[in-house]
């Protein structure tokens, strides 16, 4: 996109892209140091946005293996830093409260280290032409994320099979992940990298009515559904894709 050179092309694109990550980390970071928000909503919020953020940037790389991997570098320098910070080999205390539910840095060694490698392994093994990296990735950030948020404050009424979710929250998170995954094919379909048909908006909605069953029982409590949400994804959308 920025160069007759793919190669060029893809280190700017690789660095606007850095970029744009490492404003929005820094940003989110500084609102937890803040108190701006409630820790469990920034954290969220971080969690909804960088990953469908970062995906955006994708049609600016070149097709390929190259491209792949560049991009796929961006989440995979994130994977280097919360392990440093997860093993307190170095302190950062606004990224570790907005990564973290209680502000503990060893927090970031689960949940946000299942979410980075997440998005770079989608990024890196799928790329832009797969509708699995968009459903492993919307139903991750999207739906996971809004599940919380909205599990939070509306979801007085629990599942049957596990109290410490909700009907609400696991509604919100089958409709998010869906829409979010509709979004992304309409976005890649006009760059020519997936066809839209509603034969794969209904495979989408699939996957993110079984990962959202999944992300409710209480083995992903258990697991981490970080863990449990993108690896449900990747299987289910296996079979229908």
């Amino acid at each position: 996109m920025f160069s007759e050179n793919p190669v060029v092309g893809d280190v700017v694109a690789a660095a606007l892209t850095g970029g744009i990550a490492l404003s929005m980390l820094r940003f989110w970071g500084e609102i937890a140091k803040m108190g701006v928000l409630d820790q469990k909503l920034n954290r969220k919020l971080v969690h909804v946005s960088i990953g469908l953020v970062f995906m955006l940037c994708w049609p600016m790389f070149s097709s390929g293996n190259r491209g792949a991997v560049l991009a796929a570098l961006i989440p995979g320098v994130n994977i280097i830093k919360v392990l440093l910070l997860g093993l307190g080999v170095y302190e950062d205390e606004a990224t570790v409260k907005s990564m973290s539910r209680f502000g503990d840095h060893r927090e970031l060694l689960k949940g946000p280290l299942y979410y980075a490698t997440t998005i770079t392994l989608a990024c890196a093994l799928c790329w832009r032409t797969s509708p699995i990296a968009i459903a492993a990735i919307c139903n991750l950030c999207a739906g996971d994320g809004l599940a919380d948020i909205m599990g939070r404050r509306f979801g007085s009424k629990k599942l049957p099979y596990n109290k410490n979710k909700s009907i609400v929250g696991t509604f919100s998170m089958v409709v998010a992940g869906f829409l979010a995954s509709i979004g992304y094919m309409h976005y890649f379909s006009t760059f020519g990298y997936v066809e839209e048909s509603w034969q794969m908006a209904y495979r989408f909605f699939v996957v993110s009515l079984v990962a959202a069953l999944v992300e409710s029982h209480p083995i992903s409590t258990e697991l981490d559904d970080n863990l449990t949400v993108p690896l449900t994804s990747v299987l289910v959308g296996s079979f229908v894709f």
